[in-house]
């Protein structure tokens, strides 16, 4: 899903690298931006950081598996089979082209065709899938901690899926009635978006972003975890105002749902209900700039080791950091009036969920790349692989916000000479094909590791902080501790380790 997401980016820069390229009609340009953005989101970033929860989390809290694995298993293969399902539409009737966003009533009398019913169909049995994984991760890291781990002792990591699963718990409810009241006006002549028949499209964008915005701190919140065990374990440091740190995600998560009217401040509603979610938009920043100062004080006099899992951490801070401030300028509503709607909102969009999610899933995969298979990812090539993609990835998204200031529209798939927009989407351009050939050296890597790496025998290749490096390297096929340890303290792993007692 990945690669096919990547390769939808691409096709998207092809096309407007230049003025008058005919690369892709505006037909397909829809399409292919639609199936970029949902995949990327939906299909993409949320498994990754299922997957390493997964992974990781029965090994932080000492369980021998999750609470439920069969709920596991088929959460699984229902996600799947969404995900397929919203695939095959390619080679059925065309991919949707209405946006990841799928506004009515666009998505509905203006799509015929069976692109918008796969999308609907699709995204509908993958968020159910995902709501039976929240339900079974909740109940594992709630119910299954080992003895003496209570929550303000579980891992970071651990805190940020709790966290997350809440949210999902709450947030997909209000997609799956979104998503069936669209299937009914599609299918069967219903009148809930459609202005014709009395419907209100608006009530769309409504119940979208009500799970949308939650959404995107589903993706966000094992990010900030992934960093926070990264950056303690490589900085040779307890995590600086843990407390601190757990109370700032429950706030957010809170926040999250407090919001999702500033996706569409020009709607019109008026200034007192813009001024209210602008308030609670601009709130955000307090609990996240928390955070961005307990990593840095977790550093401060830190003996710091710049391996690959740390070079992705340190990035992300300051690229983050962008995306953040730009996003409080979308904030204000008589602000977001200019950038919405522009190459400036697409950038910020970007700096958020790239530089948060994609280089935590980067950080995570190399982190517990020797915990899951068994030996470590080559630290040259990975360093290679890091240079190449965060270079190319500042070149493509940092221009988009200056076209935004020049009045670029997103969405659009063409452009003419006189807008004066065709030298920052050439460079544009090329920082997407600078990310794509990281992607390829990140392929190589795997590749050369698998052929030449050594076999990592201690089960703690980082000499790390958390219980998961307790184990074995590679995570046995039944159950992950024979004999299930006992827990005193945060960094409890790391206090036995130099005390020399067992886990």
């Amino acid at each position: 899903m990945f690669f096919r997401g990547g390769v939808d980016a691409l096709m998207i820069r092809t096309q407007l690298a230049m003025p008058g390229m005919e690369f892709l009609d505006a037909q397909h340009y829809n399409e292919v931006f639609t199936t970029h953005g949902t995949i990327m989101i939906l299909f993409m970033a949320m498994p990754f950081v299922i997957g390493l929860m997964n992974i990781v989390v029965p090994l932080q809290i000492g369980a021998r598996d999750v609470a439920f694995p069969f709920l596991n298993n088929l959460s699984f293969w229902t996600f799947f089979m969404g995900a397929m399902l919203f695939n095959i539409s390619f080679v059925i009737g065309g991919s949707p082209a209405a946006g990841w966003t799928n506004y009515a009533p666009l998505a509905e009398e203006f799509s015929p065709g069976y692109g918008i019913n796969f999308y609907l169909l699709g995204v509908q049995i993958a968020g159910i899938g995902t709501l039976m994984t929240g339900i079974n991760f909740m109940v594992t890291i709630l119910r299954m901690r080992t003895k003496g781990m209570t929550l303000m002792k579980m891992p970071m990591f651990t805190w940020t899926s709790l966290i997350t699963c809440l949210i999902i718990v709450f947030a997909f409810p209000v997609l799956t009635v979104a998503l069936a009241l669209m299937t009914f006006d599609r299918l069967f002549g219903t009148a809930f978006f459609t202005l014709a028949n009395g419907g209100i499209p608006m009530m769309w964008a409504n119940l979208f972003w009500v799970w949308g915005h939650p959404e995107v701190y589903i993706v966000i919140l094992p990010a900030f975890g992934i960093f926070s065990e990264i950056i303690s374990t490589f900085s040779k440091k307890k995590l600086f105002g843990y407390p601190a740190m757990v109370a700032a995600v429950v706030v957010i998560s809170l926040l999250s749902f407090l919001v999702w009217v500033h996706h569409f401040f020009t709607m019109g509603s008026g200034a007192a209900v813009n001024s209210f979610f602008s308030i609670t938009t601009m709130m955000i920043a307090i609990p996240t700039g928390i955070k961005i100062f307990n990593w840095l004080f977790t550093m401060y006099k830190g003996r710091i080791s710049f391996t690959t899992p740390m070079l992705w951490s340190l990035a992300f801070i300051p690229n983050f950091v962008i995306g953040g401030v730009t996003g409080v300028m979308l904030a204000m509503a008589a602000a977001d009036y200019q950038y919405h709607n522009t190459y400036f909102l697409v950038s910020h969009f970007h700096y958020v969920l790239i530089a948060g999610t994609v280089f935590s899933c980067f950080a995570g995969l190399i982190y517990w790349y020797p915990k899951m298979v068994g030996y470590r990812l080559n630290e040259k090539i990975g360093k290679w692989f890091f240079w190449v993609f965060v270079i190319g990835f500042n070149v493509c998204f940092f221009p988009q916000y200056f076209l935004g200031l020049d009045g670029m529209p997103r969405r659009i798939s063409t452009y003419v000479e006189g807008d004066g927009w065709g030298t920052l989407n050439l460079i544009s351009s090329i920082g997407a094909f600078l990310m794509g050939a990281a992607f390829l050296i990140l392929c190589w890597n795997i590749v050369y590791s698998y052929k030449h790496s050594k076999r990592e025998t201690t089960g703690d290749p980082w000499d790390a902080r958390t219980l998961e490096w307790a184990t074995s390297s590679a995570v046995p096929p039944k159950y992950n501790f024979a004999k299930l340890p006992e827990w005193n303290d945060l960094d409890d792993f790391w206090e036995k380790k130099t005390t020399r007692r067992n886990v």
